[in-house]
């Protein structure tokens, strides 16, 4: 039996966790089952050297900083040539038009993806919804967004948890540790949807009480110079600090204590998965798939969202004891391993698409 050709469509290469996760997954897919290529709308290639590192094929559709015309009609002739059997669009833009030139193009099987809080809303699945033959979500929160809000059919959706390179994302021994100090991480996207501000303001509660705390923000987007400016005019400006995103986040979790996330939506952030991996405990809000990584009490803290107050608490709890931090980052480390490992994600990912595949025979 052949391989079966198979694309991942994304918007662009460049620093993400979904752009991680196709690679992971790209990178996981038996050749001997699946022939695989990772497509891109526009230009963005963060990631490119290591999709070469893999050995993976990958196709810019366009070199557009945008996705325009070009990508659009790169993708329609791609589709016309390449003539996939699955073609799985991942990112928001992609959602869109990929199901909607999949379907026209032909493709047996057009799964989409809806990994993110907001997804469902900005790849207009009200709209879309039929025009994919399946779903793959990250979160149960997601799935059953998609049931009640807009009535997909349960049978047409599956769940599967994001996944993390557990020997990529390891424990560092004998890391060097400032004396006196706790560094708070937070490492995503400067988008209004991260809502960094609450964080901002629960880490100035934090810094009141426990001056030896550092908050380091890693990330690009639209709010750097908005951020920039308000850690410059903060009371703990000299606590504080913005660093930009970078393709190998590990040295950032290696000099961190714990991991922050104040999102006022998520899918199933591959932030909390890396760090947990890492050994680091987590504090996050109580927004989509949030609550079915971090283990309340366990392995970290789930506040409610846009509560600084209930933020700092839980922040300053962990600041305060270093015992309470070893113990949640030793248990995250195991449920990483144990119920997130990148071989079962695939595997079950290898699973749907054949399954699929052999229903339009």
């Amino acid at each position: 039996m052949r391989p079966i050709k198979t694309v991942l469509l994304l918007q662009d290469l460049e620093l993400g966790g979904t752009q991680r996760h196709a690679l992971e997954l790209a990178r996981r897919l038996d050749p001997s089952r699946f022939e695989t290529e990772i497509w891109t709308l526009m230009g963005g290639g963060d990631f490119l050297p290591r999709a070469r590192q893999y050995g993976l094929a990958v196709r810019q559709l366009s070199l557009a900083r945008a996705v325009g015309p070009g990508g659009l009609w790169g993708l329609w002739r791609g589709l016309s040539r390449f003539r996939p059997q699955v073609l799985m669009a991942l990112t928001v833009v992609p959602n869109i038009w990929g199901r909607v030139l999949g379907r026209l193009s032909r493709v047996p099987v057009v799964v989409a993806n809806c990994r993110g809080g907001d997804d469902l809303w900005r790849q207009h699945e009200a709209l879309l919804k039929h025009l994919a033959h399946f779903h793959i979500c990250n979160a149960r929160a997601l799935k059953q967004a998609l049931m009640t809000r807009y009535r997909l059919p349960e049978g047409r959706i599956e769940v599967i948890p994001t996944g993390v390179d557990t020997e990529y994302f390891a424990p560092v021994a004998g890391t060097p540790v400032a004396p006196r100090t706790c560094v708070i991480l937070c490492l995503a996207r400067l988008a209004p949807i991260k809502d960094h501000e609450t964080l901002i303001r629960a880490f100035e509660i934090v810094h009141r009480e426990h001056p030896h705390a550092r908050l380091r923000l890693v990330g690009d987007g639209e709010l750097r110079e908005r951020l920039a400016a308000r850690l410059c005019a903060s009371p703990a400006r000299e606590a504080m600090e913005l660093l930009p995103g970078v393709p190998d986040p590990r040295p950032h979790f290696a000099a961190a204590d714990v991991v922050a996330l104040s999102s006022e939506n998520e899918g199933m952030p591959n932030v909390l998965l890396e760090a947990m991996a890492m050994g680091l405990p987590c504090v996050g809000t109580a927004v989509g798939g949030v609550p079915e990584v971090i283990r309340s009490g366990r392995t970290g803290f789930v506040v409610s969202k846009k509560e600084p107050e209930a933020l700092a608490q839980a922040l300053g709890e962990l600041v305060a004891n270093e015992e309470l931090r070893r113990c949640f980052g030793e248990a995250g480390r195991r449920i990483a391993q144990a119920e997130h490992s990148l071989t079962s994600v695939a595997g079950r990912h290898a699973d749907i698409l054949e399954r699929l595949v052999e229903r339009k025979k």
